[in-house]
C-alpha cells in the first residue's frame, strides 16, 4: 500500500500538469498561436467617410531570410552622417520665426487640432491638404476691445521627417458684428501674441508622447506636399545641385551656417554675386583605410598634410520658387564631380 501510494503521489502531479499546461490544457502555451491566425484584407473606408487613425497595428511579417557571411573582424558602427537637431524648437530668421519639430505633417496635424480642442477654441477653416487651419474669432485675456484670429500653416521641414509650423495673428476692432470677409496680413498684428501662441504650441507638442506613433497620423494631412525644403536633385546637364525651397535671404544664411557647422573653409563670399569660395576635400570616415582624396592624390605619403583640398565656387541661383546651390570648379572629371557631390551632401546634412 505504501508503494502504491508513493506511485500515485508521483503520477498525480504529472497528470495535473499535463491537464493544466499541456497541449489541450487550460493554461497551455499560446506563444505560437499567431502562426495559425487568419489574415484578413485591410479595412476599406467608404468614400463618404473619413478616418485618420486607421493603420496596421499588428503586421504579420513574411518569412525572414538573411543571407550573409561571417565577419573576420567585427565592423565598427557607421559614423553619424547628420547633425539634425531633434525635438521641438522655435527657430527664427530676421523678423520671422516658426516651430520646427522632427515629425511629419501628417503626425503634427491631429495634434494641433487637439491643441485647439483642449483650449475650447473652434476652427473656422481647415485644409489638411494645404496644411492650413484658422481659428474662430476669440477673446484674449478679457480684451473686449478687439477680436482675434490665428492662422496656422504646417509645411514640410528642411529634411525628411521634419515639419515647420507658422503662426499668424489677426486683430480687428470689436465694433458690431464680426466681419464676414477679411484679409490675412503678411505679418502678425501682434508679435507678442504670436510668440505666446508659438511657445504654447511648442510646449504642448513637447509634452505629447504620441507624436511619433503611426496611429496619431492623419491620412488627409498626408497629402501635404511631402517634398522637403532641402533636396539634392539633378540639374541641367545631369549636374547635381542642392535645391532650397526657401527665400533667398534665408538660403544665403543657411548655406553660410552649414559651411561653418561642417568646418568647411570659407575663403571669401560675395552676396551681390551670390557666391561662396570655399576649400573642401572629401573626408575619410574609416581610420584604417585611406579616404578617396588620399587614395588618388596622396603621392605615396600617409601624412594628413598631403591630403589636397580643392577650391570650389558655390553659386546660389534663383529658379522659380527655389534657390539652387551649385558647386563649380575649374577641373572637370569623374573624381572631381564626386567631390562636388560630397560637398553639397555635407552642406545639406548641416542645414538647420
Amino acid at each position: 500500500m505504501k508503494k502504491l501510494f508513493a506511485v500515485i503521489l508521483i503520477i498525480a502531479p504529472l497528470t495535473a500538469c499535463n491537464y493544466l499546461a499541456g497541449d489541450e490544457g487550460i493554461f497551455r502555451n499560446r506563444s505560437s498561436d499567431y502562426r495559425e491566425a487568419a489574415i484578413f484584407p485591410t479595412m476599406d473606408v467608404p468614400v463618404e467617410l473619413d478616418s485618420y487613425t486607421l493603420d496596421q497595428l499588428y503586421v504579420v511579417p513574411e518569412k525572414l531570410i538573411i543571407a550573409g557571411s561571417n565577419f573576420d573582424v567585427i565592423p565598427r558602427p557607421r559614423p553619424i552622417e547628420t547633425r539634425f537637431q531633434e525635438g521641438v524648437r522655435v527657430q527664427s530668421f530676421g523678423d520671422e520665426s516658426w516651430i520646427v519639430i522632427d515629425a511629419t505633417p501628417s503626425q503634427v496635424w491631429p495634434l494641433i487640432r487637439d491643441y485647439w480642442t483642449e483650449l475650447e477654441v473652434l476652427l473656422d477653416y481647415e485644409n489638411a491638404i494645404d496644411g492650413v487651419m484658422e481659428t474662430a474669432w476669440v477673446e484674449i485675456e478679457n480684451d473686449i476691445s478687439t477680436r482675434n484670429k490665428y492662422k496656422l500653416t504646417i509645411e514640410p521641414g528642411l529634411h525628411p521627417g521634419y515639419s515647420e509650423i507658422y503662426v499668424l495673428h489677426l486683430s480687428v476692432p470689436r465694433d458690431g458684428a464680426a466681419p464676414a470677409t477679411f484679409e490675412w496680413p503678411e505679418t502678425s498684428h501682434s508679435e507678442e501674441r504670436e510668440s505666446r501662441v508659438k511657445a504654447s504650441i511648442s510646449q504642448y507638442l513637447a509634452d505629447r508622447n504620441d507624436v511619433y506613433q503611426a496611429s496619431s497620423s492623419s491620412l488627409l494631412a498626408g497629402s501635404i506636399a511631402a517634398v522637403s525644403k532641402a533636396n539634392l536633385i539633378e540639374g541641367d546637364e545631369g549636374v547635381r545641385v542642392l535645391e532650397l525651397r526657401v527665400g533667398y535671404d534665408r538660403a544665403w544664411a543657411m548655406v553660410r551656417t552649414a559651411l561653418e557647422a561642417a568646418e568647411i573653409n570659407i575663403l571669401d563670399s560675395d552676396r551681390v554675386e551670390s557666391v561662396f569660395n570655399v576649400q573642401f576635400a572629401a573626408q575619410n570616415d574609416e581610420e584604417d583605410s585611406p579616404g578617396f582624396i588620399r587614395r588618388v592624390f596622396s603621392f605615396g605619403s600617409e601624412d594628413e598634410e598631403d591630403v589636397i583640398e580643392f577650391d570650389f565656387r558655390l553659386r546660389l541661383q534663383e529658379t522659380g520658387n527655389a534657390i539652387n546651390v551649385i558647386a563649380e570648379t575649374q577641373e572637370s572629371d569623374a573624381e572631381i564631380d564626386s567631390i562636388k557631390n560630397a560637398l553639397l551632401l555635407e552642406i545639406n546634412n548641416n542645414l538647420s
